[in-house]
């Protein structure tokens, strides 16, 4: 199959390109004025990137605001108001609102996602389920890469030795369903033994399933509690992790706390293991920080830019949550994050823009384990043919700081989304 693209601009590069795909990658990249060729899409002089990718957000318990009666606002409150929510939840409820998170991305320009679908005794396999049907109905337009979550304890109390009946939901979901990553959420335990118990649960499970891992981890903003990233790595070293399996880790605020030599502790602790962060920023900034001082707790999130360019970890950035009560702000789109990024980390410099921008594609598709990988911002023939294109955004500048309206977006060489708006204005 063959889709061709004209009048189009790569990253950091202000000519006019034609380029064409072929078989699902690009093929050929070409400058305008040697060409005289039609086109399937006209990028109106806009930039043609990488798919955006969602690292991290949650299929099941998206677009419920409205069934959550918000008082504090805080992370409990928030725990409590979307279990009763959950009680609720139907089949075709579950599933109307996943096909709108899924398409509404893709309208964005996403090809790929890690969706998280939670497994406790309150929603049984109901999300499981769904997510499965919706990740096969939409196939051929988006990757949905399915994570059985459990964002409730794995433990029911403090003095519990063995897991409850969440950890045998969660074994029996990998055993009966397609799932490619299971995670945890090891902070909300009982105990900080616990906490890291179910560290070890996860990743055995992971190794005897073959799945990536995905942890909701170290989510506070308090000095004196232990970062569990150390015992993560530790865990993932006693059991000589593999390669091919990916261990993301989203939130990770407390890290935010850090010294540079306890980054250094950690980079060096890491090593070679395929470990990757997830920022959350949305989430986090809306979140942490409910302190009961005078003045207020300061606001924390992973500082992307910054932790790129003084200890060269690529930390990946993604929505998380859509109209809940972890996160009653924002949209589905990636691009969003970019924009809010350059205010929340104070920075606009050309490096630290291209920062922003590979967290939400090259860096978020590293993330969740995306074999085909892009060698750079800027396309390249041989790169896979997933693409969105901002029509009438020149620049990755603006792509970062005023990210058009006016999308298309392109999975395996074929156009699977067309974003266009309608403008009306009374002249006098």
């Amino acid at each position: 199959m063959m889709l061709s693209i004209n009048h189009a601009r790569l990253a950091n590069d202000s000519v006019l390109y034609h380029i064409e795909c072929k078989n699902g990658r690009i093929s050929s990249i070409q400058p305008e004025e040697t060409t005289n060729l039609a086109a399937d899409v006209v990028a109106d002089g806009g930039i043609v990137l990488p798919s955006l990718c969602h690292s991290h957000i949650h299929l099941d318990k998206c677009f419920i605001l409205d069934r959550c009666q918000l008082v504090t606002g805080d992370f409990s409150e928030a725990l409590k108001v979307t279990n009763q929510a959950k009680a609720a939840f139907e089949p075709s409820d579950l599933y109307k609102r996943g096909h709108k998170l899924i398409r509404d991305s893709v309208e964005c320009g996403v090809t790929s996602m890690r969706a998280f679908v939670e497994v406790d005794r309150a929603v049984g396999f109901s999300c499981v389920e769904q997510g499965v049907q919706l990740a096969t109905n939409f196939r051929d337009v988006c990757d949905v890469q399915l994570a059985a979550f459990a964002q409730e304890p794995l433990f029911d109390d403090t003095e519990s030795v063995d897991p409850g009946e969440n950890y045998s939901l969660l074994v029996r979901a990998l055993e009966t369903h397609d799932l490619q990553v299971v995670g945890s959420a090891p902070y909300v335990e009982p105990t900080l033994a616990q906490a890291k118990l179910n560290i070890g649960l996860i990743l055995n499970l992971a190794l005897k399933h073959r799945c990536h891992v995905d942890f909701h981890l170290d989510y506070n903003l308090d000095p004196t509690s232990e970062p569990l990233i150390f015992n993560v790595i530790e865990q993932a070293r006693q059991l000589s992790w593999p390669p091919a399996l990916k261990i993301t880790v989203g939130h990770a605020t407390r890290l935010q706390l850090f010294t540079p030599e306890e980054w250094k502790e950690l980079t060096s602790a890491m090593g070679s293991l395929p470990i990757t962060f997830v920022g959350l920023p949305q989430s986090d900034m809306y979140m942490m920080g409910r302190g009961d001082s005078p003045l207020g707790a300061p606001r924390g999130t992973l500082h992307i830019p910054q932790i790129a360019a003084q200890h060269n970890i690529q930390i990946a950035m993604a929505v998380n949550n859509v109209q809940n009560a972890f996160t009653p702000q924002g949209s589905v789109d990636p691009l969003s994050l970019c924009t809010f990024g350059v205010a929340l980390f104070q920075t606009a410099t050309p490096n630290d823009l291209k920062t922003l921008l590979r967290a939400v594609t090259l860096t978020s598709k590293e993330a969740i384990g995306e074999t085909e990988a892009y060698k750079d911002l800027t396309l390249s023939v041989g790169d896979p043919a997933n693409l969105v294109v901002l029509h009438g955004t020149p620049t990755t500048q603006l792509a970062v700081l005023n990210p058009g309206y006016v999308r298309t977006t392109i999975r395996a060489g074929r156009v699977v989304a067309y974003r266009h708006n309608s403008v009306w204005i009374a002249s006098n």
